[in-house]
């Protein structure tokens, strides 16, 4: 006799299963997998994070001289796994709005085209990344400990990925990239954040960055910094405005420590440095040092 019978649980989860597929409008109709893998695209990002790094972050017995056949092969597996995974988000897209399979199909090949040529301009931009986070920390002994250890370096390696992937029409799997940083790192950075070269996450445990923030060249965050909205504006029925800009604005060069929250669509302006803890929801001038104490003098930098 069986410890556990199963059979009503198993009845029961069913019908749960069709109460919720009914009220998404979902077909009962059996079938294959209708959305993407977070375990595949897991998968794929621990690929290219090889490939992209075939040395350091690769196999630990790859030799020089193998390493374009290393990443041809790694690649290549990678972006056909990838290509299901986008035609599965693409169909999902589809499933209330019924399109030709082979349109979508078509579409699904040429994102992940476009995805693996964007691939060097990706690996540039994080050799900058790395060389940021080197340069700015005292402690880092060298750029291989940096991109081996540093969790905001982890964080941007899936960033990059996914932004990309976000641009070319696919949030979806995006999300699911950055949800995989999130969760190994503690750094929430939406896909849709545009974040420019030289960028740095010092400790990063609790950054938050919106899906509409923009960053700028050569700036520096440090732990707990969010980077988030004032409001959600809503429509006439009362639902949430999707997309429109609702997050900060930071330009190039700026420092913001541990713990400050800058809410809206505000701008710091370049070269600005923000302090530890607080609160800011006004655009703060160029070149400006804000601090706690500055802001209780300076009703322009409100504090909460």
């Amino acid at each position: 006799m069986s410890l556990f019978d199963v059979n009503d649980i198993v009845l029961a989860l069913h019908q749960a299963r069709d109460e919720w597929r009914d009220s998404q409008r979902r077909s009962r109709e059996p079938g294959s997998r209708e959305f993407p893998s977070r375990d595949a695209l897991a998968g794929i990002v621990e690929s290219l994070k090889g490939a992209l790094f075939p040395m350091r972050l690769g196999p630990p017995d790859l030799r020089h001289e193998s390493e374009d056949f290393y990443v041809g092969h790694t690649l290549h597996s990678a972006l056909q796994s990838l290509l299901v995974q986008s035609r599965l988000e693409l169909r999902y897209n589809a499933r209330h709005n019924p399109r030709d399979a082979e349109a979508i199909d078509a579409e699904g090949a040429a994102a992940v085209r476009a995805f693996a040529a964007a691939l060097p301009g990706i690996r540039r931009l994080l050799d900058g990344d790395v060389l940021a986070a080197f340069q700015g920390d005292p402690a880092a002994r060298s750029v291989d400990e940096v991109l081996l250890c540093y969790p905001g370096i982890l964080a941007m390696v899936h960033h990059r990925l996914a932004h990309q992937l976000y641009g070319l029409g696919l949030p979806l799997l995006a999300r699911i990239v950055a949800e995989i940083a999130h969760g190994q790192t503690g750094i929430d950075i939406h896909p849709g954040a545009k974040i420019d070269a030289g960028f740095f996450i010092d400790h990063g445990t609790g950054v938050v960055i919106g899906e509409t923030a923009v960053i700028g060249k050569r700036v520096r965050i440090y732990q707990a910094v969010t980077l988030g909205a004032k409001r959600f504006p809503t429509d006439g029925e009362g639902k949430l405005q999707k997309g429109l800009p609702r997050h900060p604005v930071v330009e190039d060069d700026v420092v913001i420590y541990a713990g400050a929250t800058i809410l809206g669509r505000v701008t710091l302006g370049k070269g600005a440095t923000i302090g530890g803890n607080v609160w800011i929801t006004d655009d703060v001038p160029p070149g400006a040092s804000v601090t706690q104490a500055s802001l209780q003098n300076a009703p322009q930098h409100r504090a909460a």
